[in-house]
């Protein structure tokens, strides 16, 4: 197993299709560097839920998951499950927020992924962020659609916990939903732990990787 970082992370994107996808896919893994890297730029675009109680939930949540970070959100209001039929809104959303920022992290969500909204929004980040490093997060649903991940992010014992702690207390509108439990987000990365010979991890797709080994 090869282990590469970054370096020095100074700017980081997130994006999810809807309010706690960017938690539940790669809260972990915010939790980690923005840890490592205390005043980390996250610039944070979420594409549904603005001016409704998730709009809040999601502002106090990423709060959270950034701790000591330059925390910039921007919750837009595109109706949930719509977004093929606004596509022209989604991709100036993601144009504006790449105009506005060089980040050296981009956390979005799979290409591959069932649900058309992530999916759709996956497709948009690799083009408007095609000369970097775009992983996508993997979500846990009844589709059935988790893959092979080629990327992981190990996770302390104490940042797993941390993030099924913050995403039961930061989004009580999801309480109620069957596979919104701490069984589901810690078995996961419990398996994605195993895979990658860790205790816990988050997983991760890459669409294209390109290296330098002689630089």
């Amino acid at each position: 197993m090869i282990r590469l970082g970054t370096g020095r992370l100074e700017r980081v994107v997130a994006v999810g299709a809807h309010c706690d996808d960017i938690a539940i896919g790669a809260g972990g893994t915010l939790l980690s560097l923005c840890r490592a890297h205390p005043g980390l730029r996250v610039d944070a675009l979420v594409l549904s839920g603005g001016g409704t109680e998730r709009e809040q939930e999601e502002q106090e949540a990423l709060a959270a998951f950034c701790p000591g970070a330059d925390l910039r959100l921007t919750v837009d209001k595109m109706p949930d499950g719509r977004l093929p039929a606004h596509w022209a809104d989604a991709k100036a959303a993601v144009e504006e927020l790449r105009a506005r920022t060089e980040p050296d992290l981009v956390l979005a969500p799979r290409t591959e992924d069932a649900h058309q909204d992530h999916r759709g929004l996956a497709k948009l980040m690799t083009t408007a962020f095609r000369d970097h490093l775009v992983l996508g997060y993997e979500i846990v649903k009844w589709d059935g659609d988790l893959g092979r991940p080629v990327v992981y992010q190990p996770l302390t014992p104490q940042a797993a916990e941390d993030k099924v702690r913050l995403l039961k207390e930061h989004y009580p509108s999801q309480r109620h939903r069957p596979w919104y439990d701490r069984e589901a987000f810690l078995g996961l990365a419990r398996i994605r732990g195993i895979e990658s010979n860790a205790r816990y991890a988050e997983a991760f797709a890459v669409t294209k990787l390109t290296v330098d080994l002689g630089g």
